[in-house]
């Protein structure tokens, strides 16, 4: 990497990794990002643990060329399957999003029990659970199909939504989870509900943000490369370019709700297969 502002690229299957660019921008603010959405394919978890490597694979060399030096995994479900597959194949640093999380919740856990909600692709693939077993906790995983087409229905603060939610955090932090005080929203849709899901959880319960976890991971992976900048590119506002295998304006008009700002400098792209 050069100590100028360095290139962050970041990859999801569509609009969830929108909320870790947030959160990068909002910890990395004196750096310049890449976003790419495979629109055209998701969703990734019906897909085999083939098929997202070598769609999560292209996507990191399209962003490789186009001069990422570190690339973000902002998608549970390519961590989960495929993270070892993507890092082998990258030429720079890969960073996903399970580990910063599980990390974090490791660190604010007291009882060492954990609830992690997720899609149901992730939530099979134990990769929540392996990592977080692996820092002495243990882990109840819940999937939560219902929720992510909610949030993109933009129903984020509906009372339908409130009630699932309630039905699956309910049944999550049941039996001998009931002392658990740490919930990790493991999808990149969920930071959009964590208002309401603080209303629905137990009052007891901190609940970890793996947007913000892997924010962070990825600000102590730079290093000191990010103070070493020049005070004015500091302050001059970050350049972010979107990448999309499907429509622009759909992307567009649903990503805003993620970034909370609107979308520019969109692009549609066609990888070949």
């Amino acid at each position: 990497m050069t100590s100028r502002r360095p290139t962050i690229g970041v990859f999801d299957s569509g609009f969830g990794g929108l909320t870790v660019l947030k959160a990068l921008l909002e910890v990395i603010p004196e750096a310049d990002y890449l976003y790419f959405g495979d629109t055209a394919r998701l969703p990734y978890g019906s897909k085999s643990v083939q098929t997202v490597a070598r769609y999560a694979v292209e996507a990191a060399h399209f962003l490789e060329a186009h001069r990422a030096e570190l690339i973000v995994i902002a998608c549970n479900t390519a961590t989960a399957l495929a993270l070892n597959q993507i890092t082998g194949a990258a030429h720079v640093p890969v960073i996903g999003v399970v580990e910063p999380g599980a990390e974090a919740a490791a660190s604010v856990s007291k009882t060492r029990k954990v609830v992690v909600i997720g899609t149901e692709a992730t939530v099979c693939s134990h990769a929540y659970q392996k990592a977080l077993e692996a820092k002495g906790l243990h882990a109840r995983e819940k999937a939560c199909p219902l929720l992510v087409p909610l949030v993109e229905e933009g129903w984020v603060n509906h009372a339908v939504t409130e009630q699932v939610a309630r039905i699956y955090l309910e049944e999550a932090f049941a039996d001998g989870f009931r002392d658990a005080d740490t919930l990790v929203l493991g999808c990149t849709h969920y930071p959009l509900l964590k208002p309401m899901l603080r209303r629905v959880s137990p009052a007891h319960v901190s609940i970890v943000d793996s947007a913000e976890s892997t924010a962070r991971a990825v600000a102590e992976r730079l290093g000191n490369l990010v103070p070493r900048v020049a005070s004015e590119e500091r302050r001059a506002k970050a350049r972010v370019g979107f990448f999309v295998t499907d429509s622009v304006e759909k992307f567009q008009r649903l990503g805003q709700t993620f970034l909370r700002r609107p979308l520019a400098n969109v692009q549609h792209v066609d990888l070949k297969e």
